[in-house]
C-alpha cells in the first residue's frame, strides 16, 4: 500500500500530512541550539515553578528539561535544589555534578531510607553526582549492605554505572565514559573524515549468510579524538542482522593498523542458519551514509537527550538500562565509546548499537537495544 504522503523534510513516505519524526526532532533541536540567553534563563525559571510536572514526564517542561540539559548544559544548581526540595529523583540526570549540599541531602535520604525503590533511585541520581563522598557512601553499602539491598538486582557499584563509572573491591574509581563527546554530522558526498559508519567486508556470517560490515572505523590520531588514548585504528565489526538477536555483545579485536578479528558467537552454535532480514537496499543505504565527525565537540548528554543522534564519546541514550560490557580478555568493564541508531542509516529498523572498547587488550564490544 503506498502512503498519502511525503516529509517535506526528507522524502520519506508517510501516512500524514507533515515532518517525519527525524526532521521533526532535527528542527527541534535547531532550534534549541538557537536560544538566546534570555530564552534560556525563561526556560530554566520554568522549570524550577513546574518543577513537579518533569517528574510526571509532562511537556512542556520534559522536553525543556533534555533539551536545556543535552543540548545546552543548562541545568543549574538552583533547578537541582528545586528538584531536591520536591523530592523528585526523577530522571537522575537531573543531579549530574550537582553542587555539595545537594550531594549531602541525596546521601542522607539514601541513608535513612528503608525503601528499596527510593533506594533505587537516590543511588542512580548520586551515580549523576558522582563524586568521591559518594563514591565513599557507595562503596560502604556494597560492603555492609542494608536491609532494602535483598530487593534490589545489583550492587551500588552497579547503579554507579548510571553515571559513567564505577569502583572495584578496593574502592578504586573506575571511569566508563570519556568527558568529552563528539556529534557524526550528515556531510557533503566525498567529505574526508577520521570517523565512517558502515563499510560492507568481503566476508559473510556464519550464522545468516548475511554481509559482515565495519559498523564503526575511526582514527584516533585525528586531533578531535585523542581523547580517546587511540593511537591508530579502531575498527568495530559485527553482523548488522545477527547483533540484534545476540544475548550478549559481539566482540572483535582490532590492530591500530586497521585490522579485525571477529570473535566467534557462541549463541548460534549447533543451530541452523537463521534467517538475514537485511535486504540489499539496507546494505546499500547503510554503506552510503554521508556521516562525518563534527568539527567541534558538544554538550556530554547530547546523544543521550534523543533518539536520532550518533555520537562519540559522552554518554549513550540507553533504551533499557545501562550496560557495560566486562573485557573478554582482562575481566574490567569496557569503556563506552559510541552509539549508531539505526533508523539514521536505513528507514525501517529500530534500535540502538552502543559500542564499547578496552583500550589495554584492543577489544571491542558491540550491543544492540530497543524497545
Amino acid at each position: 500500500m503506498s502512503l498519502k504522503y511525503t516529509c517535506p523534510g526528507c522524502g520519506t513516505p508517510l501516512g500524514y500530512d507533515g515532518l517525519c519524526w527525524k526532521c521533526k526532532s532535527e528542527q527541534e533541536r535547531k532550534a534549541a541550539l538557537t536560544w538566546t540567553p534570555e530564552q534560556i534563563k525563561e526556560k530554566q525559571a520554568a522549570l524550577i515553578r513546574n518543577i513537579q510536572r518533569l517528574a510526571d514526564m509532562e511537556d512542556p517542561e520534559c522536553t525543556d528539561f533534555w533539551q536545556l540539559f543535552g543540548y545546552r548544559d543548562a541545568i543549574t544548581p538552583k533547578i537541582q535544589r528545586a528538584a531536591l526540595m520536591e523530592k523528585i529523583f526523577y530522571p537522575s540526570e537531573i543531579y549530574y555534578h550537582a553542587p555539595n549540599d545537594v550531594r549531602d541531602a541525596l546521601i542522607s535520604a539514601l541513608l535513612s531510607t528503608e525503601d528499596s525503590g527510593e533506594a533505587s533511585n537516590l543511588m542512580c541520581c548520586l551515580a549523576m553526582q558522582g563524586d568521591d563522598r559518594v563514591l565513599e557512601t557507595m562503596l560502604e553499602l556494597e560492603r555492609n549492605p542494608r536491609p532494602w539491598r535483598k530487593n534490589l538486582y545489583v550492587n551500588p557499584s552497579i547503579y554507579a554505572q548510571c553515571g559513567g563509572w564505577t569502583f572495584d573491591k578496593e574502592g578504586r574509581r573506575i571511569q566508563l565514559n570519556f568527558d568529552t563527546c563528539y556529534p557524526m554530522v550528515k556531510g557533503m558526498s566525498g567529505e574526508s573524515s577520521p570517523v565512517r559508519i558502515g563499510q560492507v567486508r568481503g566476508n559473510t556470517c556464519p550464522h545468516c549468510g548475511g554481509r559482515m560490515v565495519n559498523m564503526l572505523v575511526l582514527d584516533g590520531r585525528d586531533e578531535r579524538l585523542k581523547f580517546l588514548g587511540v593511537d591508530g585504528i579502531l575498527t568495530a565489526v559485527c553482523c548488522p542482522n545477527c547483533v540484534g538477536f545476540l544475548q550478549g555483545p559481539a566482540f572483535n579485536r582490532f590492530t591500530l593498523d586497521g585490522g579485525a578479528e571477529v570473535f566467534p558467537s557462541e549463541l548460534f552454535d549447533g543451530a541452523e542458519q537463521i534467517k538475514c532480514y537485511v535486504r540489499p537496499e539496507e546494505y546499500k543505504a547503510l554503506t552510503e551514509n554521508s556521516f562525518v565527525l563534527g568539527k567541534a565537540p558538544v554538550p556530554l548528554f547530547y546523544g543521550g537527550a534523543c533518539d536520532d543522534v550518533n555520537t562519540i564519546g559522552g554518554f549513550a541514550n540507553w533504551v533499557q538500562d545501562w550496560e557495560y560490557t566486562a573485557c573478554p580478555h582482562c575481566g574490567k568493564p569496557m569503556k563506552y565509546l559510541a552509539q549508531i541508531q539505526w533508523d539514521t542509516l536505513m528507514d525501517g529498523t529500530e534500535g540502538t548499537l552502543y559500542i564499547e572498547f578496552c583500550p589495554d587488550c584492543q577489544i571491542v564490544s558491540m550491543q544492540h537495544q530497543q524497545t
